[in-house]
């Protein structure tokens, strides 16, 4: 198969390219390095995968990146995803993720693509939620531009299906966390709290720390992805764990983790628009997708910090 991955230098799109390759298919990353890394891509552009740089709002590169690639999947990844800066600035956080995105559909349409796989959001979307764990039947109530531009993609892709007979299907992710993350956006908590553990820092909590995300870890997230190409599914599915996992929570599993009994938490004022509790139900992922979560929060910690350690002794 060969595979297009938009925003495939960045932290789960590198995850799923090496995932493309190891399945042996013929993959084209398309990124343009404003968040993505090309170190986070030297091992796949040396196992055959191209790097195209390019920015998913100049619809003419773009539309040569894909008639150089021919891809029968592509996977959209890239997006603007810090939320403070959406809501900072909500007509450039629209530019990238909502005008990119009907770039990279037009760019699909032209170019005969099989299936498109869009990477969403979940928490983001439904944001403060009555119903936890939230389905995909949950009223969409943004809290800030960045969800509010991520459904308002999703409405794209599905005005494209019915205009265009466009099959794609919308992964709403929980809050990846692993290997490669940068700490951007609130999912980023797991990456400075790792970095804190590892440079004998502690954790800043803001609030009284028992808000309550849904962590996947990026390995679960890429099966999704490869499980999305041969399933029939259209419309919205969430990918997350259905179960919720307190901040405190997560420095206590570090805390063990890294054998670190002073890796206690300092506390800072509450953030302004932060949603209390946020989990997904997965019970559609397991019907549609025949996917399930396979990694605990304590592997996923587990796997992280040993990333990040080796990340660190090879600099």
């Amino acid at each position: 198969m060969r595979a297009i991955v938009t925003g495939g230098a960045g932290f789960i799109g590198s995850n799923l390219v090496d995932a493309l390759l190891d399945r042996g298919d013929e993959v084209t990353v398309v990124d343009d390095l404003s968040t993505g890394r090309a170190a986070n891509v030297d091992g796949a552009i040396a196992r055959g995968a191209k790097l195209l740089v390019v920015d998913i709002r100049d619809a003419a590169d773009l539309d040569g990146a894909f008639a150089q690639a021919r891809p029968h999947a592509v996977f959209h990844l890239a997006a603007q995803i810090d939320v403070r800066k959406s809501v900072a600035d909500p007509a450039w956080d629209a530019q990238i993720n909502v005008g990119g995105t009907i770039n990279v559909l037009r760019a699909a349409l032209a170019h005969g693509a099989d299936r498109v796989v869009y990477s969403s959001t979940g928490g983001a979307i439904y944001g403060d939620a009555r119903t936890i764990p939230s389905t995909e039947r949950t009223p969409a109530l943004p809290e800030a531009p960045y969800g509010q531009s991520k459904l308002a993609s999703e409405g794209y892709i599905g005005l494209f299906e019915r205009l265009h007979s466009l099959n794609a299907v919308t992964l709403r992710y929980g809050n990846v966390y692993g290997p490669r993350q940068d700490p951007l956006g609130e999912a980023g908590v797991v990456a400075i709290f790792t970095g804190k553990l590892e440079d004998g820092g502690r954790p800043t909590v803001y609030g009284d720390g028992r808000q309550t995300r849904d962590f996947v870890y990026v390995g679960d997230v890429v099966a999704a992805n490869l499980a999305s190409v041969e399933a029939r599914a259209h419309g919205p599915v969430n990918i997350g764990t259905g179960t919720e996992t307190s901040v405190l929570e997560i420095v206590e599993l570090l805390r063990e983790l890294g054998g670190r009994e002073d890796f206690q938490p300092q506390f800072a004022p509450a953030r302004d628009g932060e949603i209390a509790r946020s989990a997904l139900n997965i019970a559609r992922a397991r019907r549609v997708l025949r996917w399930s979560p396979a990694v605990t929060m304590r592997d996923g910690l587990r796997l992280t910090l040993e990333a990040t350690h080796a990340a660190l002794g090879r600099r």
